[in-house]
């Protein structure tokens, strides 16, 4: 399944795009769902940093990410990926943060039940599969060493 796929049935955004690399990251989907439950709706829907940015993020720390605490040159490659996928996404969409995405949406309060009018009214799902898309050129263009 797609990103996209994965918000249509019922997953937040960071899952919906972190689910779509499970195959990539080699991790049970259940374990990738709950790794990544907490940063849907902008982190916790504070409409924060939006969460297909986050589980871009997600997926570039299994991938890329450093586990060296003290090898700064090592830090600022990473940081450099992060930025460069996120930056992609910032120039597709306009904004990183999901309150300007979604033009002030309700901060906290129980989520939506996913409703067809609830899809017509949100981009998140086309948003997810723009997220994945990013993330699978950013892959195709940057080798990784599988863990």
């Amino acid at each position: 399944m797609n990103a996209k796929e994965y918000f249509y049935s019922g997953y937040n955004c960071a899952q919906s795009v972190a689910l779509a690399f499970a195959d990539e990251l080699g991790l049970d989907k259940e374990f990738i769902a709950r790794a990544v439950s907490g940063f849907g709706g902008g982190i916790g829907r504070l409409r924060e940093t939006c969460g297909a940015v986050s589980g871009m993020v997600f997926v570039l720390n299994l991938l890329y990410g450093y586990s060296k605490p003290n090898d700064t040159d090592i830090k600022a490659e990473y940081y450099q990926r992060v930025r460069e996928v996120v930056e992609e996404y910032r120039k597709e969409v306009g904004s990183i943060n999901c309150k300007e995405i979604l033009k002030n949406p309700e901060v906290g309060g129980k989520p939506e039940d996913r409703t067809t009018e609830y899809y017509q009214k949100r981009p998140c799902p086309d948003l997810c599969l723009l997220a994945e898309n990013i993330l699978r050129k950013y892959i195709a263009r940057n080798d990784y060493e599988r863990k």
